[in-house]
């Protein structure tokens, strides 16, 4: 039998089908509608409907007529199969009339609507054939609808084991995630565009010849190539010679001819910049705008423009798209099952019976030799050296395959050497597999996908090498070869596996993208198939092309222009929109799938985060013990520790030395003592006594620091025991107050987050400190114990858990002591250790200089030394800043940024060893770092010290920079020929701005977070170049010599390919004006030349390798494509377009995917629970949130008190939001005083302006002027609309056109207002802002780096001569040239062409052997390291970085009120209540207003303090004891409040998790001690007043009597008596005996105690005046039944000591106290085993 049973059956979870319902109702007439087959026979015909319409078009039926009767054929078929369906489904389910009628089923209607489509189109194709209707009429667009039908074949996978609510919400939140996204898209999309418009307006101008007349543009007219200009002589470009600036539109084009990119107005201008924010052809746009307008207008623009929509804001769509499909993996883990280890697929495991009769689990090898081969050979093919050669075989195959080149178009192919190694390793590698199979046998060798793999590849490559084979698709089973090789490396095939192992969501996300390209390509197809002069549409080929290279975003431009060119002017907007609508959804949408595909296989699931998080702290704390090695080598010298010899000692023996720090201790002690006596002496001077403590406590640094450990750590000891005590008491009394009733009869309320989390953490400590006695236990059900107990185990794992945390603390400590403790050692023993250079001695007073001088930094001091609270200091912002370095570097920062901007102005004209100016900068830099390297070597040693400057990779840079800046200034070479060791040594130059990266310690964190993830990034290249070799070398043996043509179109042979011929100029992109007839092109004669394309070929693997890179970037594959299917044949397309795919969707998301992992996991939370990370937002959110600054309603003043209630109105703010957008759209043309549009335009924001200003004037009103003015979003308010009144009065004083760009810009700034109205722009714009802010440092190196290339650049390709994209405005002549080139890189834009103009290589080009500023030729091994380096450095890993950060900071915006800790509800109401209690605004409010400002909270932040007083006293206390009674601010009690909300449990990482945990014990013992302090006053206040009571009624007796006796007997008279000693003995015994009588045994006072309350106990010994006499109170005489009474009350126990012992009055407290811990110990000895003794002993 089982040893331990285990259900093996998996709980049912909810399906949730969203697919049709296609089981019907059985009925007996039709029953064929309910088959299986038929429903896969549908779905069949759904795919072949789709292949129908693809081949439906005019041109495919013009090349291939046959498939006209083709399409109708299967179109008849398909539609009356579709109609058959659709009359059973009516007929069974009823066309209206039920519940489940066809027209209320969704899909139902959905295939109504299909057939009907079908019906139209077989109806239209009739009239097509019979010539009725022309096939190239517009009538085609019927059949658009059509291929939505493939929604039929996939619907069926519309099913998640999910309840469908869930499923809802989920769609629905990310659907409005999306939505919102969109419109802060749309928000930048229109700022800009009213932007583009108002400071650009139209791209008009251009150079005409002179001769040009209106209405007779042509091509010849332009200058070549096309150039705009400005109108104006100061700015822009200005006409050559011979040329004019001229207005085209007013010359007679027309807008389509003119195109329509441009700001020409507000459409225009929002199509124009979502053109530019794609990255795609939007520098040209920026060129056109350098040449019209200032160069500075359009330099900011368009960086701006790229750095916010294309960088931030379009990747904000990544983050919603990994967010949501983070949580998706979460819900549908199930479904898509779990991710497993790399376990062989060959290793099984199998229930096997043992010798005691039980079951266990054993794995079972498959690999198990099953076949008929002798041992020997099984053996052989089991053992690892078998595998090594087989894969250094599949090595050498690769190599020989990546060594094949192209040898002529002469040289026999068939049978070189190639061909015969390629047949040798064929021939190898069949006999390997033949081996496994007859070692293994088939089965078993088939069972292994690894040996299908195998397998496949040799029969592949066996039909290979038949000749007629060889060289064709079949060469890609060669050179598939390759994947073998990842089994060489372990970690790589984790890594691939990892990837491609769960290929479930991968192969699903293909498929999509593969139907969703299908789709559109024919609704495309469809759409513009009939337009005349566009051929991108004609074919689904073509069609499908298009559509892909417009989800790779390469020339999407050009298709949609060329398509808009050709539909016309009417159709264009509605085509725009089709293509951005595409565009948009599938670069940015599409591709963050896969993003988010890719990351979520970093992700670890839920179970195993803790697991991980604990395993990472432990390998954390495992720090090195050891030395570094430089240090270590002292070690292998002998010990020579420095001795000291004592002199002035009189003894007649030979002192012997002894050692020096076995006398320092003693002169250490001495200072000690002499600083703590003149401490003491009064007459020492404080300054003098300062400095004594200073340096002893620097001295003893070290010591101080364990003495304090060692003390935390008796202190943690003994708090385990107080907090147990403390546990148990008010657990005790909690349950004493539950058994007596005291919560019963209360109304039931639901209790706020902070009291079920208090009472939570109650329950779990009472649980871990042992409450599972048996006094608790009993009476309680068995179920219920049950319970108990797995809370109690789960509570002491978590207890187990903090231990290990602990010791992982201590090991930590240990290893940190034990490493000073060696480092000492080498320190006595070793006289040279920690000298710097073997020189300086260790406290030599110059090192001391230095070390002061290097380390000295600016401290402000943001507490206060009496208090310990934190000062607000109001530049606190500025002085972070200040001491963010030492002030040494600090100088070398400003040192190195005046040398930057003086390398600024160097170019090959203006060169530094030319230019003394240049050079004077150059000697301060090195002299400035002479000096720092100096003092650092002095202070800290150079090497062999523990703070040595070289003892990092930033130290061994430094050093580099300094000893090539020495050289280069030493040497300073006049002459520096081309690619010689000088030009290298300039180069090396152009590293100094890394010097930053070095001096500042945020800019080394980027480089930690970048190197960090090195491995991951590494193995992501070597999968990228796998795929480059292997498509590679699959290109050389199929496409060498093949891509070289004649230049002349109209050749095609190479013998004719000879003379000259008339080649035509691309004049212009952007317009489209038409020949006339009779006129020809620009153009000119050029020699006929037999040769590759310019930039690429396939002629040997280098070659190749470098074209696929170029198209991994996404940049030239459409004219790789082009030219492949020009050249070699339409079919070889598939060839590049698989590789794209591959590499774009996989290779280059996988590349994202990775970096934003490791940003994670460097950032600590890739490993963080879905609590940790809401609490980690929660934490930013509150960081982010402010008070309200909204002064109250002024109830007083009924005008007031309107006008804030209509201003604060959410009517009223709409209100105002719909008018400044009504006021932007004014905007919507150019503000031009030429223009008579202008001047209404103007009038009207005229009138809006004085409805803004209304609308201030109610608010200052309605608040106060000094109320308004507390908000930042009414000063910006007010600002706005004080220009807006300036530029009124201006704008009517001078109406020229500067009050008109005023005008312009007062709108503009409030169009930004927009984002403080709308809550999700407000959230959206925060999460950029915050991202702009975490990212800082990250853009910094990112300049940095620029800057670094930049220089570089200038001096490798300063002179290279004009080219394709080398040109006037795309250069490398000066520093600021080359910096907007390689920020034009940056984005990809054409970056491969200007690297192949930089490789220009004579005969093209001039040389100059003896300098480089000479020649016009470039470098060409210098610009394929330069350009491919940087595009990967900056395009693949820095700007990944950024959508990383987005990434993180989105989660801010994307939570909803059901995963937030602390909803914006909650927060609202926070800030509401906050704002009543601070009165004055400052955002600070005294400690003692805490208290009620807890008591104003209401909701799910409300304190009840009839169930919850001890709460509400931690928190009190917790902020009383963090700020010392000072002062708190917002976020010290919105912190307070958030953890006390939380389950700090599950939210809170380890280390925080310890930290808090010890805070709140420690509040809850303070407490506790001030509770206990608290209540023993109380009661000794309850005694004396009984005390004070029972004498005053004594007394007032006695006083009675003796007044009546007065009255009678005595004169009226004054007179003073004067009790006797008797007397007042005897009145003190009488006034302690009520004390025992009114003794009480309960904690709370009973109903017979109330009038003790009442009296006053003051009055007891004043004197007391009666008929005129003056009499001092005296005791009454002792009353017989008091002393019985005491007895009565103790049970007769009270002895007469006691009563003897309360007649002293200093006993009283010593008694009171010793009646109170036996009554305590009474209450806890009926709950508690223990003695009460040892629980009050705290």
């Amino acid at each position: 039998m089982l040893k331990r049973k285990q259900s093996s059956r998996v709980e049912a979870q909810p399906v949730t089908d969203f697919g049709p319902d296609e089981s019907l109702s059985d009925n007996a007439d039709i029953l064929w509608i309910n088959k299986p087959w038929v429903h896969s026979l549908l779905r069949i015909c759904a795919i072949i409907s789709v292949i129908s319409v693809c081949m439906n078009t005019p041109k495919t039926f013009e090349h291939y007529p046959p498939l006209q009767y083709v399409t109708f054929a299967l179109d008849t078929l398909l539609m009356f199969l579709y109609t058959a369906e659709m009359i059973a489904k009516m007929h069974i389910r009823g066309i209206v009339k039920g519940d489940s009628s066809y027209v209320k089923d969704r899909w139902c209607v959905f295939d109504g609507f299909m057939v009907f489509c079908l019906w139209v189109s077989l109806v239209l194709q009739v009239f097509e054939i019979a010539e009725i209707v022309d096939q190239m009429s517009p009538w085609g667009m019927l059949r658009i609808p059509r291929p939505l039908i493939m929604i039929r074949a996939f619907r069926i996978y519309f099913r998640f084991e999910l309840p469908r609510t869930r499923i809802t919400n989920i769609l629905k939140r990310s659907g409005e995630q999306i939505w919102s996204v969109s419109i802060f898209l749309l928000f930048f999309l229109l700022l800009y565009g009213i932007l583009g418009v108002q400071m650009f307006g139209t791209f008009t101008y251009h150079c005409v010849t002179d001769d040009t007349q209106p209405g007779n543009v042509t091509w010849n007219n332009l200058a070549i190539p096309d150039t705009h200009c400005s109108r104006e002589l100061e700015e822009g470009y200005q006409c050559p010679p011979g040329f004019k600036c001229m207005d085209l539109e007013d010359l007679g084009l027309s807008r389509q001819e003119l195109g329509y990119s441009g700001f020409n107005e507000i459409g225009t201008s929002i199509f124009t910049v979502y053109e530019a924010a794609s990255q795609e052809g939007w520098v040209f746009l920026m060129y056109r705008a350098i040449d019209s307008f200032p160069r500075w207008r359009s330099y900011f623009y368009f960086i701006t423009l790229i750095f916010f929509l294309a960088w931030l804001v379009k990747n904000v769509f990544i983050a919603v798209i990994i967010e949501t499909f983070a949580e998706i993996r979460v819900q549908f883990q199930q479904m898509w099952g779990s991710r497993s280890s790399t376990t062989s697929t060959a290793t099984t495991q199998m229930f096997h019976e043992d010798a005691a009769g039980g079951w266990q689990l054993v794995a079972v090898d498959v690999n198990k030799p099953q076949g008929r081969a002798p041992a020997c050979l099984q053996k052989m093919m089991r053992s690892s050296v078998f595998h090594m050669f087989i894969l250094s075989m599949v090595a050498v195959d690769v190599i020989v395959a990546a060594s094949n080149y192209y040898k002529g178009e002469n040289f026999k192919r068939q049978y070189d050497e190639f061909y015969l190694a390629e047949v040798a390793f064929t021939v190898l590698f069949d006999l390997e597999a033949l081996l496994k199979i007859w070692c293994l046998g088939f089965t078993g060798y088939i069972s292994s996908s690894l040996h299908k793999f195998e397998l496949l590849l040799v029969i592949g490559t066996t039909l290979h090498i038949y000749p007629d084979l060889y060289h064709s698709q079949f060469t890609y089973f060669q050179v598939l070869r390759v994947v073998r090789l990842i089994k060489i490396s372990p970690a790589l095939e984790d890594f691939v596996y990892k990837i491609f192992g769960p290929g479930k969501k991968l192969g699903s996300l293909v498929v999509f993208t593969a139907s969703l390209l299908i789709v559109m390509s024919a609704i495309s197809l469809q759409m513009f198939c009939f337009v005349e002069e566009l051929d991108r549409f004609t074919t689904f080929p073509r069609a499908f092309m298009s559509m892909f290279q417009i989800l790779t975003q390469e020339g999407w431009v050009d298709v949609m222009d060329q398509t808009l060119n050709a539909v016309g002017h009417m159709w264009a907007p509605v085509v725009a929109i089709y293509f951005i609508l595409y565009h948009l959804f599938a670069t940015l949408i599409l591709l963050s799938l896969f993003v988010a595909v890719f990351w979520t296989t970093w992700n670890f699931d839920e179970h195993l985060k803790k697991l991980k998080q604990l395993k990472q702290s432990e390998a954390n704390a495992d720090t090195k013990e050891k030395l570094p090695l430089r240090l270590r080598i002292f070690e292998k010298f002998p010990n020579r520790p420095q001795m000291v010899k004592i002199s002035k000692l009189p003894s007649d023996f030979t002192v012997p030395k002894i050692r020096e720090s076995f006398m320092k201790q003693f002169i250490d002690r001495q200072q000690q003592d002499t600083s703590c006596l003149l401490r003491r002496l009064p007459s020492a001077s404080s300054s003098s006594c300062d400095h004594s403590k200073r340096s002893a406590i620097e001295e003893n640094k070290y010591i101080d620091q364990k003495l304090r450990k060692s003390v935390f750590s008796i202190r943690a000891r003994n708090l385990l025991e107080k907090e147990t005590a403390i546990n148990k008491i008010l657990r005790a009394c909690t349950r004493q107050r539950m058994l007596s009733g005291s919560f019963e009869g209360q109304p039931a309320k639901e209790r706020s987050i902070l009291s079920v989390q208090h009472h939570i953490r109650q329950e779990r400590r009472s649980l871990r400190h042992g409450s599972n006695s048996q006094r608790i236990s009993r009476g309680k059900s068995l179920e219920t114990l049950t319970q108990d107990h797995s809370n109690t185990v789960r509570y002491r794992n978590a207890q187990r858990e903090d231990s290990e945390i602990k010791m992982i603390q201590e090991k930590k400590e240990q290893a940190e002591m034990k490493r000073k403790v060696q480092e000492e050692e080498l320190r006595e023993n070793h006289p040279y250790f920690d000298k710097p250079l073997f020189i300086v001695g260790r406290e030599h007073r110059f090192r001391n200089f230095c070390r002061v001088v290097v380390r000295a930094r600016f401290n402000a001091s943001k507490t206060d030394p009496v208090t310990g609270a934190v000062k607000n200091t109001k530049y606190h912002q500025l002085y972070d800043l200040l001491g963010l370095v030492t002030y040494l570097d600090w100088v070398m920062i400003i040192v190195t940024i005046c040398s930057c901007i003086s390398m600024m102005f160097e170019s090959p004209f203006r060169r530094v060893m030319h230019a003394p100016t240049l050079q004077i900068a150059e000697y301060v830099f090195v002299i400035f770092m002479s000096i720092e390297l100096n003092l650092k070597i002095m202070a800290d040693g150079l090497f062999f010290t523990p703070t040595a400057v070289i003892r990092d990779f930033g130290g061994v840079m430094d050093i580099f920079i300094y000893l090539v800046s020495l050289i280069f200034l030493c040497w300073m070479p006049q002459n520096v020929p081309a690619k010689s060791g000088a030009q290298l040594l300039m180069v090396l130059r152009c590293l100094r701005p890394l010097r930053i990266f070095k001096l500042v310690p945020q800019m080394r964190k980027v480089v930690r977070e970048l190197f960090s993830g090195f491995k991951e990034i590494f193995l992501v290249s070597i999968l990228l170049l796998t795929l480059m070799l292997v498509f590679a070398s699959f290109g050389v043996q199929l496409f060498a010599g093949k891509l070289a043509k004649c230049n002349d179109p109209h050749i095609i042979s190479r013998e004719d390919c000879h003379g000259i011929f008339r080649i035509n100029v691309s004049v212009s992109k952007n317009l489209n004006l038409k020949l006339r007839p009779g006129e020809k092109k620009p153009g000119f004669w050029v020699p006929r030349v037999w040769a590759n394309p310019r930039n690429f070929n396939f002629d040997n693997v280098g070659n190749a390798m470098l074209a696929l890179f170029e198209v991994l970037s996404l940049k030239g594959w459409v004219e790789v494509r082009d030219v492949i299917i020009h050249r070699v044949g339409p079919i070889h397309g598939i060839y590049i377009h698989v590789f794209v795919f591959l590499g774009c969707m996989i290779g280059l998301t996988l590349f994202v995917g990775v970096v934003i992992a490791n940003f994670n996991e460097n950032k600590g939370t890739a490993l963080l629970t879905v609590d940790q990370r809401r609490w980690e937002d929660l934490k930013s959110r509150l960081k982010i949130a402010q008070p309200l600054h909204l002064p109250p309603r002024p109830d007083n003043d009924g005008f007031r008190a309107k006008m804030y209630d209509i201003t604060q109105h959410p009517f009223f703010k709409r209100t105002i939001a719909v008018l400044v957008l009504a006021q932007s759209v004014l905007l919507s043309v150019k503000w031009d005083a030429a223009d008579p549009v202008t001047v209404p335009l103007a009038t009207m924001s005229v009138v809006f302006t004085f409805i803004f200003v209304l609308e201030v004037t109610m608010k200052i009103i309605a608040m106060s002027p000094s109320g308004f003015w507390q908000s930042r979003r009414n000063r910006y308010d007010l600002l706005v609309t004080s220009l807006g009144v300036i530029w009124v009065i201006l704008h009517f004083a001078l109406l020229n056109a500067y009050t008109y760009m005023m005008g312009a810009c007062v709108i503009v700034f409030r169009f930004f207002s927009i984002c403080g109205k709308h809550v999700t722009l407000k959230m959206l714009l925060l999460t950029v802002v915050v991202s702009m802010y975490k990212s800082f440092f990250i853009i910094v190196g990112m300049f940095l780096l620029l800057l670094c290339y930049a220089f570089a650049g200038v001096v490798l390709f300063g002179t290279v001569k004009y080219g394709e994209n080398i040109n006037r405005h795309a250069n490398f002549s000066s520093a600021g040239k080359a910096i907007t080139v390689l920020f034009r890189i940056v984005t990809g834009e054409d970056w491969n062409k200007i690297m192949h103009d930089c490789m220009v290589q004579p005969p093209f080009c001039t040389p100059d052997n003896s300098t480089y500023w000479k020649t016009d030729c470039g470098n060409y091994a210098g610009a394929l390291m330069y350009f491919c380096s940087f595009y990967v450095i900056i395009a693949y890993i820095m700007l990944n970085l950024l959508v990383a950060i987005i990434v993180e900071n989105f989660s801010l915006f994307y939570s909803t009120e059901e995963d937030q800790l602390l909803s914006y509800n909650d927060l609202r109401h926070f800030q509401i209540i906050w704002n009543m209690v601070d009165d004055k605004r400052e955002g600070v409010i005294p400690t003692f207003r805490v208290k009620f400002l807890l008591r104003l909270l209401r909701g799910r932040l409300e304190v009840d303090l009839d169930k919850d007083k001890l709460l509400f006293k931690h928190m009190c206390y917790e902020m009383e004891r963090l700020h010392n009674g000072g002062d708190v601010t917002f976020h010290d009690v919105l912190s307070m409040l958030s953890y006390r909300s939380v389950d700090i449990r599950k939210s809170l990482q380890l280390e925080e998790l310890l930290a808090r945990e010890q805070l709140e014990y420690t509040i809850e013992e303070e407490v506790a001690k001030q509770t206990i302090r608290m209540w023993l006053k109380k009661c000794l206040k309850r005694i004396r007043a009984k005390q004070q009571q029972s004498c005053s009624i004594i007394h007032s007796l006695r006083e009675s009597q003796q007044q009546e006796l007065s009255r009678f007997l005595n004169p009226p008279s004054i007179e003073t008596t004067q009790p006797s000693e008797d007397m007042n003995a005897i009145n003190q015994d009488n006034s302690a005996q009520p004390e025992t009588s009114s003794q009480q045994q309960l904690l709370s006072p009973t109903l017979s105690d109330r009038g003790g309350y009442r009296q006053d106990s003051a009055d007891a010994g004043k004197p007391q005046r009666k008929f005129g006499q003056w009499r001092l109170p005296s005791a009454p005489k002792p009353i017989s039944h008091s002393v019985s009474s005491v007895n009565l009350r103790f049970g007769g126990r009270s002895t007469m000591k006691s009563v003897v012992c309360k007649m002293n009055p200093m006993s009283d407290a010593a008694s009171c106290g010793s009646e109170v811990k036996k009554w305590w110990t009474r209450q806890l000895t009926v709950e508690s085993d223990e003695s009460g003794e040892d629980l009050l002993d705290i």
